[in-house]
């Protein structure tokens, strides 16, 4: 394929902890459509050893699907497609497989740099295992001996304004040397410079000769501004090389793809920031609810937050919490009465076993609290890197958000027998994101963002149309009224007009989750009065008039129960609570 011409079929690997994906989008009837998925294990562990063999079965799966040849006698991808059929134009690969990335990060404030550092190592898979600043209180010798034994993959290093701080920056940065020289070539960390430009060839000078070096833009260029995007983008090259250093069958995939190799949650940060562009009114939201991690990426016309946490991943998050004492933190989402002994022995064997399905309602009911309280956690972690810029309609509120789009086997999983209704998974959103204002909720239910995100960058406009194509899930639009008024109080008034010329009227109170008719598809205009002071998202009291509204998979939505959503004390009551809600929409 010359450099000039559109790559019309994208072939995107994505190699998850469980399980690894093939999907292909092509041409079909003159636009642009996910075609077909086809998936095999992952088989990084034993007794593979290598995650090549999962992508061939993958593959293997996908060419049964669809009967087009797309690896060759070499065992290589057939690049570019034939006119007869057989191969791809573009070859991507989206990678979350696993264990998180041992980071040590580095600054000279920790207030101000550390703290900017740390939130860009929480945009890859990484695990912070310590840090280092001037004044905590270590010298040289205890910093060498610590990074000696932990080993870190990455050592990210920033500090110091632009033409600020030299010589505290360069005494931080000696026991890193020091250690590079010691540890064998195998154990050596790649560092990340991302700190003061003035300094970056001095400290290239120091480090390059010794390990894997790379400088990025300085990430806290005055103390007043912070700027990770640019770095975020040098952080995820770190990570496709670790993963081809630690990780057998990587080297090849990645040749494959001629280097387009991604963290997953890089290629959703980087469709949330493109569809942001497309939608400068309000942010674009998306929640990714994972095995190894749960990622939340948050763009505002081309702003991007992102935020990746293994330890809210459904393997690990249950455990952690209740690690530290908080398994009320998981059991207060339960619509089922479930003894405590119960939940922790499902999060334990679901850290024994990540790859388990839920078999009964039990459980199902246990992973769907897991996952609610592992995205409120993520997004407590994430909003305040945007909310001092972008406010919601009370403190500490999300802010407009337009739409959500939700991926993750908990919510979309059809394999287990138990796998949770299109009812079950909007009121896990609902509870767990609490939005404000008017937004419309998205199901991935083919997992297709990431490789969207990655196939962006090959060709733009493939992704937009595959997103208008109806291959993701429109759950329903959202309207969530936000008053301090008591519970059953009006707050809304909302009439319906339908394109077949017939009107109704409602009158929504707080503390009600309600369903208005519009069915899929269907498209009406709206007329929305708030009431005693309710905020919609146009300020207190204030209505509009929304001129097009299409109808979800779970129709109109009205969430007037509150922000923030405040649940009964008592667990009898708290379950009957869920179990209405369920009931309302369906479920």
């Amino acid at each position: 394929m010359s450099s000039s011409s559109v790559a019309e079929s994208i072939l995107v690997v994505d190699v998850g902890e469980i399980n690894t994906r093939a999907l292909l989008f092509d041409v079909v009837d003159g636009y642009y459509r996910f075609v077909a998925s086809g998936s095999g294990p992952t088989t990084m562990g034993s007794p593979l050893h290598d995650v090549g063999h999962g992508v061939r079965m993958a593959l293997d799966h996908l060419q049964d699907i669809t009967g087009r040849v797309l690896v060759g006698e070499d065992e290589r991808i057939k690049e570019p497609a034939h006119a007869d059929g057989p191969g791809v134009d573009a070859f991507a690969v989206v990678m979350s497989a696993g264990a998180s990335l041992k980071v040590v990060v580095v600054g000279l404030q920790r207030d101000i740099s550390v703290e900017s550092t740390q939130r860009l190592a929480e945009t890859t898979y990484s695990q912070i295992v310590d840090t280092f600043y001037l004044n905590d209180h270590r010298n040289t010798q205890a910093r060498l001996n610590s990074i000696v034994r932990l080993r870190p993959d990455i050592i990210l290093i920033a500090g110091g304004t632009e033409n600020g701080s030299r010589q505290s920056v360069l005494k931080l940065i000696e026991p890193i040397g020091l250690a590079c020289y010691l540890l064998p070539d195998e154990l050596k960390p790649q560092v990340l410079y991302a700190g003061n430009q003035a300094l970056a060839k001095e400290v290239e000078a120091l480090l390059m000769p010794l390990t894997s070096f790379t400088s990025a833009p300085n990430i806290r260029p005055t103390l007043e501004v912070e700027r990770s995007e640019p770095a975020q983008a040098f952080l995820a090259r770190v990570y496709r090389q670790s993963r081809i250093r630690q990780i057998p069958g990587v080297q090849e995939l990645d040749t494959w793809a001629g280097g387009l190799l991604m963290p997953v949650a890089t290629a959703v940060g980087r469709m949330v920031r493109f569809l942001s562009l497309e939608n400068a009114l309000k942010g674009v939201m998306a929640v990714d609810v994972g095995v190894s991690a749960t990622t939340i990426a948050a763009a505002f016309d081309g702003q991007l937050h992102l935020g990746v946490y293994p330890q809210y991943g459904l393997r690990d998050g249950g455990k952690g919490l209740m690690t530290r004492g908080n398994l009320e933190d998981i059991t207060r989402w339960l619509y089922m009465d479930i003894p405590d002994e119960e939940v922790r022995d499902y999060v334990y064997n679901k850290a024994l076993y990540p790859d388990s399905l839920p078999a009964t309602a039990h459980d199902l009911a246990i992973e769907q609290a897991l996952a609610r309280q592992a995205i409120r956690l993520s997004l407590e972690k994430l909003a305040p890197s945007y909310q001092n810029d972008i406010t919601g309609l009370y403190p500490g509120s999300s802010p407009a958000f337009e739409p959500i789009i939700a991926s993750g086997s908990v919510l979309t999983n059809g394999r287990a027998p138990t796998a949770p209704a299109l009812a079950q998974s909007l009121l896990m959103l609902l509870d767990a994101i609490q939005p404000t204002g008017m937004t419309t909720l998205i199901l991935d239910q083919n997992n297709l963002v990431a490789a969207l995100g990655a196939a962006a960058s090959i060709n733009p406009t493939l992704a937009v149309q595959v997103m208008d194509s109806g291959a993701l899930l429109n759950l329903g639009a959202v309207i969530c009224p936000v008053s301090d008024v008591r519970m059953g109080t009006p707050v809304l008034r909302v009439h319906i007009h339908y394109e077949s010329g017939s009107k109704e009227k409602f009158e929504i109170k707080k503390g009600e989750l309600s369903v208005l008719p519009l069915a899929f598809e269907q498209a009406a205009s709206l007329h929305l009065k708030p009431l005693h002071g309710a905020d919609i998202g146009m300020g207190a009291g204030r209505g509009c008039r929304v001129n097009r509204v299409v109808g979800g998979a779970m129709g109109l939505i009205i969430d007037a129960r509150g922000r923030p959503l405040r649940l009964p004390k008592d667990p009898a009551k708290r379950r009957a609570l869920y179990i209405r809600w369920l009931r309302v929409l369906g479920g």
